[in-house]
């Protein structure tokens, strides 16, 4: 008789593949997108200026989001020196983690077949491997989602565990304050509720213990008060009217007034039906049109596990169809829900496939390990067809072209200051304008201007500016003092940030 591996060998196991997976190539992985030179430049700059609440970026004050992932590779840089390695460890904590989390639950609510199944359908996922391999916020909020997850599971699926469900409180809390939407956990509430009053089996009814879930809350709130309770000392006895603007952006602008009235990312209600799952939920998603009905006769049995794990991926990615704004990474939090309503149907369904196709069967595990060693491989092959950051090169020539002297930004992106070799000056990101440039440089003739082409003419002589190349689907040019063609006079602007990198 087969003997199988203890669930914590097995476990260790599956992390190990996570850690292959996600972490192959990462020495050689290079910032390559406006999402990672945002974060990573934000995070040395805590480092550089101290401000550890408040975050800055080119000495402006940066308020989209609450600094969490940013504290994270800020530490990561302080322990290892290495910017470029810091920025996607805590994507691969995540993956390490949230797949043994995924395991250990599946095997909790159904058996250690199970858990090993949904633990590998969650590294398969293309999306897992696209996100968990990027300097992005939401390669690190997966795993506070997905310990809130396990917390509120482990407590209304198998408990009482009121331990559990306040961890998963603090999970949430501390999502919230790495990304808004770390609540999201939460709303499995919903179909737990009619899942208790309509006593279907699988989950556990708690009745009389109001207090024990308002300590929930409490504990969620003392979470997020991490972060939010020094930023309001800081703010009440010493803050700017800057510092004032910041707490409003945070706490209100950028989460509900975000998701009500979105400015960005503007897409239709089917989307991500369209648009995200057909692609970044592959191969799990090729079975859905068998895994549909199966759900379907599992909750016409009244299978509570089914009904809240179902029940809490369509409330998070119905949550995300009714905001305007969406991306791709949006709906990534619900994707562990949904590998362990599926993990338990996957056997049935292959000897399903088996049956009808005898070949499959022997072919069928080489696919799995072949898709697996793609995804391997590709970590090492991606950082060579991406190549090095462009704003590399583009700053270093600014700076040796001009000698080291202070550069003044226009329409900036954040490369042109994580990689810039010399002072910086700009008017705020959104209000650094050619015209602002020509008038600094009107007063400070040994500066120069760093100006995208397709702006320079308003200003300047184009005969008298040096091309550098293009980045930031832009070509750009440095000019000096004498390029001014007097065309533009502008107001005084309202702040002037300099900043240099140590």
């Amino acid at each position: 008789m087969r003997r199988s591996l203890s669930p914590r060998v097995e476990c260790l196991g599956l992390m190990l593949l996570a850690l292959l997976l996600v972490g192959a190539g990462l020495g050689l992985r290079q910032v390559q997108n406006v999402d990672e030179e945002r974060f990573l430049g934000v995070a040395l700059e805590m480092l550089h200026n101290g401000s550890w609440l408040i975050p800055h970026r080119a000495g402006e004050i940066y308020g989209d989001k609450p600094p969490i992932f940013m504290w994270t590779v800020a530490f990561f840089t302080w322990l290892t020196g290495k910017p470029n390695i810091a920025l996607y460890i805590p994507g691969l904590f995540s993956a390490v983690t949230v797949t043994a989390m995924v395991y250990d639950l599946g095997r909790r609510l159904w058996n250690q077949r199970i858990g090993r199944i949904a633990a590998l359908l969650y590294l398969a996922t293309y999306q897992t491997y696209s996100i968990l391999r990027t300097g992005q916020i939401d390669s690190f909020l997966i795993l506070f989602t997905s310990l809130g997850l396990y917390g509120l599971a482990r407590h209304l699926l198998l408990g009482p565990a009121w331990r559990w469900f306040y961890v998963g409180c603090a999970g949430m809390g501390i999502g919230v304050i790495t990304k808004g939407v770390g609540f999201l956990p939460a709303l499995m509430l919903i179909p737990y509720a009619y899942a208790v009053r309509k006593d279907w089996p699988g989950v556990v009814a708690m009745p009389g213990q109001a207090r024990k879930w308002g300590l929930g809350l409490l504990v969620m709130l003392a979470a997020i008060a991490v972060w939010l309770l020094p930023l309001t000392l800081s703010i009440v006895f010493n803050g700017s009217a800057d510092e004032v603007a910041y707490a409003r952006e945070i706490l209100l602008r950028q989460t509900a007034g975000r998701y009500a009235a979105s400015w960005d990312h503007r897409e239709p209600f089917w989307y991500f039906f369209t648009n995200v799952i057909p692609q970044y939920w592959l191969p799990l998603v090729l079975a859905l049109p068998w895994l549909v009905p199966a759900w379907r006769r599992q909750l016409q049995k009244r299978d509570g596990r089914v009904l809240v794990l179902l029940g809490w991926v369509a409330l998070v990615v119905l949550f995300f169809c009714i905001s305007a704004g969406k991306r791709k990474l949006y709906i990534y939090p619900a994707l562990p829900g949904l590998v362990l309503a599926a993990a338990p149907l996957i056997p049935w369904l292959l000897q399903r496939w088996f049956k009808q196709r005898p070949r499959l069967r022997r072919a069928f595990p080489a696919l799995v390990a072949g898709w697996f060693v793609l995804w391997f491989a590709r970590g090492f092959i991606e950082p060579i067809t991406d190549g090095a950051n462009p704003h590399v090169a583009i700053m270093e020539q600014a700076a040796s072209m001009t000698h080291g002297a202070d550069l003044v930004l226009v329409n900036w992106r954040e490369g042109h200051w994580l990689y810039a070799r010399q002072p910086i000056v700009h008017f705020g990101m959104a209000e650094s304008s050619v015209e602002q440039a020509a008038q600094w440089l009107r007063d400070h003739p040994k500066a120069y201007a760093l100006v995208p082409d397709e702006l320079l003419g308003q200003c300047f002589a184009p005969e008298a500016a040096h091309e550098l190349g293009e980045t930031s689907r832009a070509e750009w040019s440095i000019v000096g003092a004498d390029a001014d063609n007097g065309k533009c006079h502008p107001e005084q602007p309202g702040h002037v940030y300099r900043f240099t990198w140590d």
